[in-house]
């Protein structure tokens, strides 16, 4: 069956999300699209930013949506459209876009035996402007673009620290395999890059790509 492309506002993006209300972006994606370029044919990430972390919005999101706890305001810039990779971290992650964007997203509850059928992913179109929170049990990696060759820029929010170096660990289970940079575990289809640079591959089935879908 054909992947099918579902808007954030379905009942079923439930599962992996939710809609958050009441925060005035405006500034923040202003900075982010006045500052930051978006390159025609790759993904750049950059976990900490800090001309979007003087904005208004870092104490907002700080104090409201994440309870007072330290965060961090960087972005995800780029053309993509291949889903590569699914990850995840121990709490939510706010995403914000400049342009219209597509998540390609599974759960945790997937994961069987370490691996997760590509099968199972889901995919929803996020609006320009529109905040969004991806649960913790959400698995998920780089947005894609929303129609053919169109950059994105997407504000990414999470807790300070996520997506730096990774800490040096002793493997005591099979999820700490899985661990890839601080508080970002990660499973890689065996034709992604990231495979090719040692990770942990965890997605069997198709590479998913929705060039032709958009």
């Amino acid at each position: 069956m054909q992947l099918e492309i579902l808007k954030v506002t379905d009942p079923s993006f439930g599962e992996f999300g939710t809609i958050v209300e009441g925060y005035a972006t405006e500034e923040l994606l202003k900075v982010l699209d006045e500052t930051t370029t978006a390159p025609q044919a790759a993904v750049v990430y950059v976990p900490s930013d800090a001309n979007l972390e003087a904005t208004p919005a870092m104490q907002d999101f700080s104090v409201n949506c994440y309870g007072g706890m330290p965060i961090q305001i960087g972005y995800c810039n780029g053309t993509n459209t291949v889903l590569n990779c699914l990850e995840w971290h121990k709490d939510s992650e706010i995403n914000i876009p400049v342009q219209d964007m597509i998540f390609l997203l599974a759960s945790r509850k997937d994961i069987v035996d370490g691996k997760v059928d590509t099968a199972k992913i889901k995919a929803y179109l996020c609006p320009a402007g529109m905040a969004v929170e991806l649960y913790p049990s959400t698995l998920h990696y780089a947005p894609c673009s929303a129609s053919k060759n169109a950059p994105f820029k997407v504000v990414v929010i999470l807790p300070k620290g996520t997506n730096t170096d990774k800490p040096e660990v002793t493997v005591k289970n099979a999820e700490d395999a899985m661990l890839f940079a601080r508080n970002k575990w990660l499973l890689a289809h065996k034709d992604a890059p990231e495979a090719k640079s040692g990770a942990y591959v965890g997605l069997t089935g198709e590479n998913i790509d929705i060039y032709d879908l958009i």
